[in-house]
């Protein structure tokens, strides 16, 4: 799992730690030294930590113009045992949120394994974006099938071309209007 690093190829349109209005501004990283686990197993030092235990993830990129961001995580998602979604909420998402941001891309390809408590900040998370959307792309099935099983793919879209989706080739705002374009879809 050190191998496993933020996508960093935005790094020339947005970096967090360089944001003022980012939950990240002036995080400082070590290039060398491995000091963040996932249980028994480190990851790569730049993943950013939130309060979570086994949760990790990196602000790809912000957009406050058209209000939205790209959020890419690692680890194991347990809202059972550590709460994960009242952490995300409270350390990051409000913060975003405060700032104008209402449409969230949630990469999990590196997303493990999601465990299941309520749904609440999952609702809450999703009233407080009004005009606004969650997105979660290429989440692994088994990860998808449980936000199902719970019903939180109510408030997250998941599904179709968002499971699937070439993304690393594109920019940003390439990116945005993929997912925008599906969730539009969707409505109509």
């Amino acid at each position: 799992m050190h191998e496993i690093e933020p996508y960093y190829r935005w790094r020339d349109d947005y970096i967090a730690a360089e944001d003022e209005r980012s939950p990240f501004y002036q995080t400082q990283y070590s290039e060398f030294e491995f000091d963040k686990l996932i249980y028994n197993y480190y990851i790569h030092p730049q993943w950013d930590e939130f309060g979570s235990l086994t949760l990790y993830l990196k602000v790809l990129y912000v957009d406050y113009d058209r209000r939205y961001a790209i959020i890419e995580f690692i680890g194991e998602w347990n809202d059972a045992l550590y709460n994960d979604i009242m952490l995300l909420k409270r350390e990051i998402i409000e913060l975003m949120i405060q700032e104008g941001i209402d449409k969230f891309i949630l990469i999990g390809e590196n997303i493990l394994n999601f465990h299941s408590s309520d749904d609440l900040y999952y609702e809450e998370w999703f009233q407080e974006v009004e005009d606004g959307w969650i997105a979660g792309i290429n989440f692994r099935e088994h990860v998808i099938d449980e936000f199902k099983r719970n019903h939180i793919d109510y408030y997250i879209n998941f599904g179709g071309q968002l499971d699937q989706m070439t993304w690393r080739n594109l920019k940003p705002l390439q990116v945005f209007k993929k997912v925008e374009e599906q969730l539009i879809r969707r409505l109509n």
